[in-house]
């Protein structure tokens, strides 16, 4: 299980009189992530370098330093720190002194992996959607044990056959639910594809 921020830091580090301040925050979606870089982004200083970690998406963006010196390195600290569903911003104001590409690379990943690193975390919580149909009889069964795995209803629909019920729960979850579901209902619950 993955890990993602609990609320937006942020981190400030001086290099060679060149200020770096990180902010970095929770995402749920590539438009989250842009809209937080467009927020907390300074128009005013020298660079505003980002990065951002998705699941399997990722982009980050080095802002006008030379490539590979800043959104590559923030993307390595998000990744390093073990976060999923994270933006990064490091805006930089430049001190007047030149840090060469090794020192952009430790600035820029340094003060993100900092910045991340004492952050307050929480568990991402991995949902599975589950559909099923039973008969009328098992209503109450069906809606009980819904309740006890902490299922949200999307939607529940009634026919002549029954009810078709769609459920969206904790994915660790719906195993031992399908299980106890056809114990309560006398195996007559059929899981249906969501």
């Amino acid at each position: 299980m993955s890990n993602t921020l609990v609320a937006p830091t942020s981190h400030l580090l001086e290099v060679k009189h060149s200020r770096f301040l990180v902010n970095a925050a929770p995402v749920e979606s590539p438009d989250d992530a842009l809209a937080f870089v467009a927020r907390v982004g300074d128009p005013t200083a020298t660079h505003n370098c980002w990065a951002y970690r998705i699941g399997g998406e990722y982009r980050f963006n080095d802002d006008g330093e030379p490539a590979g010196t800043a959104g590559r390195p923030i993307l390595a600290a998000i990744d390093g720190q073990g976060l999923d569903r994270v933006a990064a911003v490091v805006t930089r104001w430049f001190g007047g002194i030149k840090l060469g590409a090794g020192g952009l690379v430790r600035a820029y990943g340094g003060a993100a992996a900092e910045c991340l690193r004492v952050a307050p975390r929480r568990a991402l919580i991995v949902h599975a959607e589950l559909a099923l149909g039973y008969p009328f009889a098992d209503t109450g069964a069906v809606h009980a044990l819904a309740a006890q795995f902490d299922a949200e209803k999307l939607d529940e629909q009634f026919d002549a056959d029954g009810a078709r019920l769609r459920l969206r729960m904790p994915a660790d979850r719906v195993e031992l639910l399908k299980v106890r579901l056809r114990d309560a209902t006398r195996d007559r619950v059929r899981f249906l594809d969501a």
